[in-house]
């Protein structure tokens, strides 16, 4: 008899419960059967046991903030997540769903996605079925080919514009035509089982060609016009990645208007402290009756791109401009002091992301091998220019631009970090698990948080930092019966040790379609048993090959609000 027979009951016996609530951790037993919790107590009996003395009983964490739209199809196990208790992910953030969409466009989306989120369009066009075009076929697709891990997904502004606009999607603003049909696009979507609407403004989400995204060029009525297609449907979220188009504060505004609640992508900490002043924004807000919760992380955000594809640079419009150069023509503006001139000038003029020189470190050099380890800024006292030369002369030095740099951008003030972690109406997010494959691997985030942050640096209570992963996140989205550990829930459950919890090491693999590359970090520390809807898809810190080929997971929906 398995463990995963659905007509045994299955006990989880002699952990320490933190139910998703917040409140105190109890030691009791938790029974399930039929993918569903049918006790928490004392003393219960099953046909299987699986013994967690010493351990946490957790909901399993849900991860609000991922872009696993194509890797779902290919990997549904949804590497590295799985490995790290997650039992539930939401896609489709920054407006980045792979639907709706025409087939002449799988292309342009694929490009698209590389700019943005550093995904290989080889491995999109290989990965990805395909198999349709709205967004609700996307959803029925997902669950044709099945997912070991609950699966949800965002419908994207980007998507939808390119969708409902063709290629004058990028350019101009919307008619009362072109909004009407992305409103009704919405409410499709919604009905069909989206979690919500998802748009980005953020200056480093540039297109294909290194224009603005399609969702960068939206204005006020057309955000108002999705934005309540989204709460005429009664459920959903509204996620924005914050820019020009909607101000931070505009948000507050425009909640209490909508009705629903926002998430919004993120509360970073920066050398100047902006992250305070979103703080203060937030509390106010919520003060004032919003219901706005800003994602935090309690990772640095740390890339390791190459200067083929240099992500963090590209918001500056002068490297923006190489996108559609090729090699050679990246070469030759690199090598080029009238071009380093220029680029020099428009970060003087630039608001957001100048470059954290000292942060830059060289991580992979064939031309310059003793230089790997060391910051691109002491190389560059060393030669007596400064870091910006000194990083495009090193470049140039690789007949191919491979330099590999490894740079944190934001989140690497642990006061910092621990402030915003603490806050009563932040939410954890923001792990990006799906997207920037090559350059970071986030996905380890709740194993992180448990270990470094609330073990190590006792920044959370463990209460707090669990419900934050799970009963918290079911909440704002109203994944009903899920995020808590309590009778007649789903069962899905994480069980670790949190003397020993942590995400382990992050390695480079080729495991793609296409032969394409990407970090995983598959080898955490202290998780022992996880259960989707009452599958054990790990038992003693093994996972189950066969169950999570089953795919026991589902797709969530949103209930609606009441």
């Amino acid at each position: 008899m398995s463990l995963n027979d659905n007509d045994d009951t299955l006990v989880i016996k002699g952990g320490t419960v933190i139910d998703g609530t917040g409140s105190p951790g109890q030691r009791a037993d938790v029974a399930v059967r039929a993918g569903r919790i049918t006790g928490v107590g004392e003393n219960l009996r099953g046909d299987r046991v699986l013994e967690a003395d010493g351990c946490v009983v957790a909901p399993g964490f849900i991860d609000i903030h991922t872009h696993y739209d194509a890797q779902v199809f290919w990997d549904p196990a949804l590497t590295p997540s799985c490995f790290h208790g997650v039992t539930t992910v939401v896609g489709g953030n920054c407006g980045f769903s792979l639907a709706p969409i025409r087939p002449s466009d799988h292309a342009l989306m694929a490009n698209t996605m590389e700019k943005v989120e550093d995904m290989n369009p080889a491995t999109l066009l290989e990965g990805v079925p395909w198999d349709f075009e709205t967004f609700p076929e996307f959803l029925q697709s997902v669950e044709r080919h099945g997912s070991a891990l609950n699966f949800g997904a965002y419908i994207g502004h980007t998507a939808v514009r390119l969708y409902a606009m063709g290629d004058e999607a990028v350019g101009r603003t919307a008619t009362a035509d072109e909004l009407e049909t992305m409103a009704a696009i919405i409410r499709d979507a919604m009905d069909a089982g989206a979690v919500g609407f998802a748009t980005s403004f953020a200056q480093t989400h540039l297109g294909a060609d290194g224009s603005p995204i399609p969702s960068r060029y939206a204005d006020r009525a057309e955000i108002e016009a999705l934005f309540q297609a989204v709460a005429d449907t009664g459920r959903g979220v509204i996620g924005v990645n914050g820019g020009d188009n909607l101000s931070l504060r505009d948000n507050y505004t425009l909640q209490k208007q909508i009705g629903i609640p926002f998430t919004y992508t993120a509360f970073l900490t920066d050398p100047r402290g902006s992250h305070l002043k979103a703080l203060e924004i937030n509390r106010q807000g919520w003060a004032d009756g919003a219901t706005v919760w800003p994602q935090v992380s309690c990772r640095p955000l740390t890339f390791a791109m190459t200067m083929v594809e240099p992500f963090t640079l590209n918001t500056n419009p002068v490297f923006a401009e190489l996108s559609t150069k090729g090699l050679e023509g990246r070469r030759a503006a690199y090598a080029d002091p009238a071009w380093r001139t220029r680029a020099r000038e428009a970060w003087e003029g630039e608001k957001t992301f100048r470059p954290r020189w000292s942060t830059m470190i060289v991580g992979e050099s064939a031309a310059n091998a003793p230089l790997i380890g060391r910051r691109v800024s002491e190389i560059g006292e060393e030669r007596g220019i400064d870091a910006f030369d000194a990083l495009l002369d090193l470049a140039l030095d690789e007949p191919d631009l491979m330099l590999r740099i490894k740079v944190v951008v934001a989140n690497d003030d642990e006061e910092g970090v621990t402030t915003l972690l603490q806050d009563e109406h932040t939410t954890i997010g923001l792990s990006d698990a799906g997207a920037h494959v090559g350059q970071l691997c986030d996905a380890p985030q709740a194993t992180d948080l448990l270990g470094n942050w609330v073990r190590d640096r006792g920044t959370l209570p463990i209460e707090t930092a669990i419900r934050k992963l799970t009963g918290q996140q079911a909440d704002l989205f109203c994944f009903e019966d899920r995020g808590y550990i309590r009778p007649g829930g789903c069962a899905d459950v994480t069980v670790f040790d949190p003397k020993t919890i942590d995400p382990g090491p992050v390695r480079r693999v080729r495991d793609f379609p296409a032969n394409a590359e990407r970090l995983t970090a598959d080898e955490p520390v202290g998780i022992r048993h996880v259960l989707v809807n009452g599958r054990a898809i790990q038992v003693d810190g093994v996972q189950d090959t066969d169950v999570l080929a089953e795919h026991p997971g589902q797709l969530v929906r949103p209930a609606p609000r009441t």
